[in-house]
């Protein structure tokens, strides 16, 4: 078994997509084995996204990613992470698939609803930045 982390981010809380959401997880096969609501501060938000300091969008990202809730989740199943993201859909919602979560709630590129791991190097660092190994199920 394959895990994977994936943020609701705030866009998505704020619309109240949070249980749509969790039900495209579900429903997709992905066991649920940490989740939590809890709201970024700036430093969490900076280190979080540092590999992306030095690109433009860099600071409009600590801004959203900061201005509410979001749900932080570890997802588990047989290639989680390809599967994760494929039901993520394309960054760009115009861009997503039809049934993705990108291409139903999303907004715009950069208000697109949901991250994800993009590989098991960076669901390995993503997952203990918010989840003790106690706190998975």
């Amino acid at each position: 078994m394959e895990r994977t982390f994936a943020i609701i981010k705030p866009d998505a809380v704020a619309q109240s997509y949070t249980g749509q959401i969790l039900a495209m997880v579900e429903g997709a096969g992905f066991r649920v084995v940490g989740l939590r609501k809890t709201r970024l501060s700036e430093a969490q938000a900076k280190a979080f996204y540092a590999v992306h300091a030095e690109r433009p969008f860099y600071a409009g990202l600590v801004t959203f990613m900061t201005e509410g809730p979001v749900v932080v989740m570890v997802l588990e199943k047989e290639g989680a992470i390809a599967a994760w993201r494929a039901l993520m859909g394309a960054t760009n919602p115009a861009n997503a698939a039809e049934g993705t979560i990108r291409k139903k709630f999303a907004e715009n590129v950069e208000r697109n609803c949901v991250h994800g791991s993009d590989a098991p190097e960076t669901a390995a660092a993503e997952i203990p930045f918010f989840f003790a190994a106690s706190e998975l199920l």
